[in-house]
């Protein structure tokens, strides 16, 4: 070999060795996705002199094209990187492919993460007229690996700002979580009336949750108390309830009337949710003086009332739909219960009676009525509810309200 042909080799040997080092620099300072790749392609276009390159990268389970340097409309508009690139992985000179427009290109390089394709680097050299061997052979070692070492770091880089992207999701949801904490009544927070014990429950199954409740002083004699469950989980659910309970902060006054409160608040929940959502809720209004309590259960899951000298149980059922399933509601019925003897109510959403056991929903009641004891205070038996429903079983917000009228 002459001197010139190994100072040639040397040359290109240190091009390569630093190519890849300014590789890592660049991926160091953290460029972009776009910086990262045309520096791929300088380096194979103009210092290789591999003219035609396309990139594919999966991307959230769909192909992406993320480069492509002097490759006809024609060609890259009839590749099908699953119909035409899957069957590959190994590098492969193409020869022979179900798809002749593969011709126009020399080398498939396959990137395989767990055993698995995840990019594609095509080449192909329009200069093998001239003398020597063609670039893209010369050097398909060199491109693999930096193949390799661009996808690892356009990858990294996608992680990093995904995880950032969380990051900042997760303090979202934290400050959404405290705002909307802060719209659930606390033990400190509920009305102080004598003869009356009040407790509560309140736990959402993400950060953010669509259950409610709310303790109302409508006067010196009226006590107002309503729980709520909005359809579905999450952001949406909880954007939802907390324009709701706007609503019936504003609408629950003492003037007017459980039905007429019950059809203005389906008006709004209509005008918010379009329809997409609806709301169950249970409301009440309890007088002092005479120990009357009425109430209207729009579709929510029918409160317990446990009389403590007789035993009995019995649900608070009578109303009408759910807010927001209609635009007027046909037919409202309202209750009315004489508080004639010391008892408790526990008012409760649906993710404290159904759990998840083989792949079913189940309904079970009996957590709670198990638990109504004439010994036992209103925040007893609410503890012991929901120490009871603390486990993976729980697919759902739960939220418990109850009253102990002495």
């Amino acid at each position: 070999m002459s001197i010139t042909a190994s100072q040639n080799r040397l040359k290109l040997s240190t091009f390569k060795l630093n190519a890849l080092l300014g590789m890592a620099q660049a991926i160091s300072a953290e460029l972009k996705t776009e910086e990262l790749v045309d520096r791929f392609k300088r380096i194979l276009n103009d210092d290789l002199g591999i003219d035609r390159i396309l990139f594919y990268k999966i991307e959230e389970e769909k192909w992406e094209l993320l480069l492509n340097s002097n490759c006809p409309e024609k060609v890259v508009n009839n590749i099908n990187v699953e119909r035409d690139l899957l069957p590959f992985n190994e590098i492969t000179f193409v020869g022979v492919s179900d798809n002749p427009i593969l011709l126009e290109l020399d080398v498939i390089i396959p990137i395989i993460q767990n055993n698995q394709p995840v990019g594609y680097v095509l080449i192909g050299d329009t200069h093998e007229y001239e003398k020597g061997v063609s670039a893209t052979i010369r050097h398909l070692n060199f491109v693999q690996t930096l193949s390799i070492i661009i996808f690892v770091a356009i990858e990294n880089l996608r992680l990093f700002h995904k995880s950032l992207e969380q990051e900042a999701m997760r303090k979202e949801l934290e400050l959404a979580s405290r705002m909307q904490s802060m719209l659930i009544p606390s033990k400190d927070d509920m009305p102080k009336i004598p003869g009356i014990n009040i407790g509560s429950f309140y736990k959402p199954h993400f950060e953010v949750g669509g259950d409610y409740y709310d303790v109302i002083a409508l006067g010196p004699n009226d006590l107002g108390f309503c729980i709520a469950d909005v359809s579905g989980k999450g952001i949406s659910a909880a954007l939802l309830m907390s324009n709701f309970q706007a609503n019936l902060r504003a609408l629950f006054t003492r003037e007017i009337g459980l039905p007429a409160l019950v059809e203005k608040l389906n008006e709004r929940v209509m005008a918010a949710a379009k329809g997409e959502k609806f709301i169950t809720l249970f409301v009440g209004r309890y007088n002092i003086q005479n120990r009357k309590l009425e109430y209207i259960n729009a579709g929510h899951n029918p409160p317990f009332l446990f009389r403590r000298n007789s035993g009995d149980i019995i649900q608070l059922s009578s109303g009408c739909v759910g807010l927001g399933m209609l635009d007027d509601i046909p037919l409202i019925n309202l209750g009315v219960v004489n508080i004639d003897e010391p008892s408790i109510i526990i008012c409760y959403t649906d993710g404290l009676v159904e759990t998840i056991s083989n792949d079913r929903v189940v309904y079970n009641t009996s957590i709670l009525e198990n638990k109504f004891a004439k010994n036992k205070n209103v925040e007893q038996i609410i503890e012991s509810i929901a120490q009871l429903r603390d486990s993976d079983e729980v697919f759902d917000d739960i939220s418990i309200l109850g009253f102990d009228f002495e």
